[in-house]
């Protein structure tokens, strides 16, 4: 499903969609009709649309697909997934259905999923919904306006700040009949707005008259969507069963998908057994996050055999922002040259040729891979939007874009360290008895927050260059509950995080940047980035007006947020690596934005009895 939860606000790509190059469908009440939404082009798909391209609306129903959450090292407690409190399962959007759904061959682009039409007002504030007859949820009771209502207010007032930041310019809804509702919208909105909203998954009003929205549970909510929790194992797996005879599995943006009758989510605490419960054949597909296990571990029989197969498939997303995030709100990093120092005590190039097997670029950028993306020298456009604030920017922000120093790849670059240490003396962090200590006699100390062993190496050679400067640095290695409850809470001084923006951000982007979220629990702002001119770029990003106004204003956005040195840069690669066993089929076509798996594969009996009979 092409909607929200906590964890993949940005990740599902939704994007910033709104009125302003919306495909008309003819003229209808006080607004126009439309059959889909797009922020700065036209639709690739017609209103009369099929299918999508991307999917073969002949594939077979049937067979189980499981596989690895994320990249191990993951637990869950709650299948509330719209909230901050808990560990949410992954999957549960697979349970909801939402007013529009998304084309994932198109950068922004969505189509009518439980509204079956939609018309804009003149001024592009006031979009209506119009209702299918005959929707229901999965107990059998109809779905109706007075659930979108409930939805979206529940979501803008007590949902995750992920999701309730997307729903601020959400002035008014208004429910006009059992199957109508109007979303009016603030006249500042950003053309994203819209779009985020109708993305948003329907709960049942009737259900949480008598459960609490706030708190999480092991109970699965009341769903609507093509699948409904089945069985599970608090921490270990969940089961998805497909709905039969689903009210929404004939809809052009339904054709071809959810083909399994089961899905199953593995969670290993540890990546080491579950690379080793996959070879095993315990669960069937496998996305790899490690390039050491990429490289060295895929030589076991079945892979040998060709009962495994391996694959590289392109990642056309932006690929966002991976790096340590320092914590700005506890003193010692308030300090620009602090962050500064710390950035360039990492050897990228000594991690990359001897950890991860050269297989990773450096990023540089939030927007890394993208249109949006900083380069070179900033263009008129772009002086013109900082020229206001030069006296609170610092020079090289109108200079040749920022990216972090390349080493010697030795490990321990003399030169860099030496610069790194003259950075920290003028901040008042000066060694005495090999120790780096401030004027009140406190040692400076860093502690890396870390839930999975397999990333250890990768910070034992950053804390090793750090300790060369005096900072006792540690790591802290703690169980995914509490890592993740400890960064909701910025209890940490450094922490891994990565961000993937969508191909057109807007709104979202407030989360991360702006400060009305510095002291928002489980905001995605971790680095705690309060500065006034940051705010307003990225208010001006939210209020872009066509694609080279957004780039333009991402750009400039980029300079200042690189300028901060918030953050060390990690890596990058344009490509998901991924394993499965050679049970499936899949289309010939990927979706451009998308893994495409499980959404569009599909059971292959004859390849599965193939395989055993390879044994």
């Amino acid at each position: 499903m092409a909607h929200f939860t906590r964890r993949h606000a940005l990740g599902l790509g939704i994007g910033a969609l709104g009125a302003a190059r919306l495909a008309p469908a003819g003229a209808s009440g006080e607004g126009v009709a439309r059959h889909g939404l797009s922020a700065f082009g036209e639709l690739k798909y017609a209103a009369d649309f099929h299918h999508f391209d991307y999917v073969n609306v002949g594939a077979p129903k049937g067979g189980t697909f499981s596989q690895l959450v994320g990249a191990g090292g993951s637990t869950f407690d709650s299948f509330n997934a719209y909230i901050v409190k808990g560990d949410a399962a992954n999957g549960m959007s697979l349970t909801f259905a939402s007013l529009m759904a998304r084309a994932f061959d198109e950068p922004d682009a969505i189509y009518p999923f439980a509204a079956e039409e939609l018309t804009v007002s003149p001024d592009g504030l006031a979009f209506r919904f119009r209702l299918r007859p005959g929707i229901t949820f999965h107990d059998g009771s109809d779905i109706g306006a007075e659930d979108v209502a409930f939805s979206l207010t529940t979501l803008k007032t007590k949902g995750h700040p992920n999701l309730s930041s997307v729903l601020r310019d959400v002035a008014d809804i208004v429910v006009d009949d059992k199957r109508t509702v109007i979303l009016r919208f603030a006249r500042t909105r950003g053309l994203d707005a819209p779009a985020l909203a109708a993305a948003m998954p329907i709960f049942s009003k009737k259900y949480y008259t008598q459960k609490s929205f706030e708190e999480t549970s092991l109970e699965a909510p009341l769903g609507s969507g093509p699948y409904r929790v089945a069985r599970f194992e608090q921490g270990r797996y969940v089961e998805f069963e497909r709905v039969k005879n689903w009210w929404g599995a004939d809809l052009p943006v339904s054709r071809g998908q959810y083909n399994f009758d089961l899905l199953r989510d593995e969670y290993y605490r540890d990546r080491e057994v579950g690379f080793e419960a996959f070879a095993g054949h315990n669960y069937l597909f496998r996305e790899e996050f490690t390039s050491r296990v990429w490289a060295t571990r895929y030589d076991f029989p079945a892979l040998r055999d060709g009962r495994v197969k391996r694959a590289v498939i392109p990642d056309e997303r932006p690929s966002g922002a991976q790096g340590w995030l320092l914590n700005t709100r506890r003193d010692k990093f308030r300090d620009r040259r602090v962050r500064e120092a710390m950035t360039i005590a990492f050897d990228f190039e000594w991690t990359n040729k001897n950890l991860m097997y050269g297989s990773y670029e450096r990023t540089h950028s939030v927007f890394q891979n993208s249109q949006m993306m900083a380069k070179d020298e900033p263009s008129p456009e772009e002086v013109a939007l900082l020229e206001p604030f030069r006296d609170r920017l610092l020079p090289e922000v109108f200079g040749p874009a920022w990216v972090p120093p390349v080493t010697d790849g030795s490990g321990q670059d003399r030169k860099l360290l030496r610069n790194a240490g003259e950075l920290l003396n003028a901040a008042g962090w000066t060694v005495k008895d090999g120790r780096r200590m401030n004027a009140n006699g406190e040692q400076f100390t860093v502690e890396f927050l870390l839930t999975e062993r397999s990333f250890e190496p990768h910070h034992s050679t950053f804390i090793k260059n750090l300790r060369v400067l005096g900072v006792d640095a540690n790591i802290r290695l703690v169980d995914p509950s509490q890592g993740e409850a400890r960064t909701k809470d910025f209890d940490f001084d450094v922490v891994v995080a990565r961000f993937i923006y969508p191909q057109i951000p807007g709104s979202a982007l407030r989360t991360y940047f702006s400060s009305d979220y510095v002291a928002q629990k489980g905001s995605n702002n971790l680095a705690g980035i309060a500065d006034p001119v940051i705010d307003l770029l990225v208010e001006k990003v939210v209020a872009a007006q066509s694609q080279a106004e957004l780039n333009t204003t991402c750009r400039a956005l980029d300079r200042v947020l690189r300028s901060g040195r918030y953050w060390i840069p990690h890596w990058n690669k344009a490509s998901f690596w991924i394993a499965y066993w050679d049970q499936f089929g899949f289309p010939a076509i990927k979706p451009r934005y998308a893994r495409g798996a499980p959404e569009t594969w599909w059971y292959d009996p004859n390849k599965a009895a193939a395989a055993e009979q390879a044994k």
